[in-house]
């Protein structure tokens, strides 16, 4: 997850950088966002059964070389001189519906790593959270700088370079067995349902989770607004207020580096913590204060240090939403439950970059920053007022045992009950 997460955190420097730059056009950077997104969401939701039946290792090795093979063809035919930007859309496009099933299959083993752990279900997804931020940490900052000194086509060819290694990491490094969970074994019906019929499954399961419904609207919500952010509003800001690619990296890593501390916060104390509370704070420190503070035209000390507030705060977010869902969805259903809430809660993405691009050509920038920061702020305000919330507190019926039932002595500290 470090190593794919890594280079598609420098490309998504490089990549609006260069079309910035090359068109100056906002719309058209949106645009790239777009055609790299919709595949990601549609393809995403799709190969939930596919996930679920062929085995989440398999599935991500193969998707990262097709993603490796599409993105390393951006900077060999732009050196070529063949590169239009209808090619790079196509390409992006390729990129977009390869990762899609590659991530979701790399998450859906967080549940039997944690077994494999012998930790708690929150735990395992905090050092999954750790992980991912210290990737999002590092990358911004190398990639900034390396976009600032060599060329966005530098970044893209070190993007393609991680796919590859990834993938060598998961086909090489993990249990040939790892994904394929025990409960597949007492059900072999399982392994002659049709496509569709496992699709059904999934989506009835889902319209069955009220508290999983509620995090896919507010989450779907917030991801647009997080994209129109990264794709568009940060790239424009650094362009019209003197700065470059070196300063969003810096803002990028400022933020990464607080959400790794509150990560490893979450990883170690989250299962005795008061998830609704803790949940909404998370976001409130998350979400509108970056908006706001790039409309204001702060200074960069305070830019540095409102993303950092914003990341830390961050870092709380996805140890507890990981948990949730683990806990609610049986495990011969993880990888069609999640491609369905995993999409519909990314389906705004794609659009994020095209909305901001068009509202910042009607009402301008910090109009468009602080419209923006608005929306989030009552998007995860207001939602917390739903009475679904009361069980993101409560283990679910359906939920699984991921610590094993006879802890060594090791893991003790472990076993106190959970909120």
């Amino acid at each position: 997850m470090a190593v794919s997460l890594a280079g598609t955190r420098i490309s998504a420097i490089a990549l609006p950088w260069f079309v910035l730059v090359t068109t100056g056009s906002a719309v058209q950077t949106g645009l790239v966002a777009f055609c790299e997104m919709t595949p990601y969401v549609a393809v995403k939701a799709l190969t939930g059964p596919l996930v679920d039946r062929v085995g989440p290792r398999s599935v991500s090795w193969r998707t990262d070389l097709v993603s490796a093979a599409a993105v390393g063809a951006v900077p060999l035919l732009h050196a070529l001189g063949l590169l239009s930007f209808p090619l790079l859309l196509a390409l992006v496009a390729v990129v977009g519906a390869a990762r899609g099933p590659g991530d979701l299959a790399k998450h859906v083993m967080v549940p039997e790593a944690a077994e494999r752990g012998r930790m708690p279900l929150e735990r395992a997804t905090g050092l999954s959270g750790v992980v991912e931020r210290l990737a999002v940490t590092v990358s911004p900052a190398a990639g900034g700088t390396l976009v600032a000194f060599l060329g966005p086509m530098a970044g893209l060819a070190i993007n393609g370079a991680c796919f590859v290694l990834g993938s060598v990491v998961i086909a090489l490094a993990l249990p040939r067995d790892m994904g394929h969970a025990p409960e597949r074994a007492t059900a072999p019906a399982e392994e002659t349902t049709g496509y569709w019929r496992r699709f059904g499954e999934g989506l009835r399961f889902l319209r069955g989770e009220p508290l999983l419904l509620t995090i896919i609207v507010m989450v779907g919500i917030t991801n647009l607004l997080d994209a129109a952010f990264t794709t568009v509003l940060l790239p424009v800001w650094a362009r019209e207020s003197g700065n470059g690619p070196a300063e969003i990296g810096l803002l990028g890593s400022a933020g990464g580096i607080a959400a790794v501390t509150g990560s490893l916060i979450a990883a170690g104390v989250a299962h005795r913590m008061r998830r609704r509370a803790v949940f909404f704070i998370g976001f409130l420190l998350a979400g509108a204060p970056r908006f706001l503070a790039l409309a204001a035209d702060a200074p960069m000390w305070a830019l540095l240090a409102v993303f950092a507030v914003s990341g830390f705060g961050s870092g709380f977010l996805n140890p507890i939403l990981g948990a949730v869902s683990f806990e609610r969805i049986p495990r011969q259903l993880l990888g069609r439950v999640n491609a369905l809430s995993d999409s519909l809660a990314w389906a705004g993405i794609p659009l994020g970059g095209l909305l901001a691009g068009a509202a910042m050509g009607a009402i301008g920038l910090a109009p468009t920053l602080v419209a923006s920061g608005a929306t989030y702020f009552l998007t995860t305000t207001l939602t917390a007022l739903r009475p679904e919330w009361r069980e993101m507190n409560r283990q679910h019926p359906n939920g699984h045992t991921h610590a094993p039932p006879e802890p060594s002595p090791r893991d003790e500290r472990d076993t106190a009950p959970r909120p």
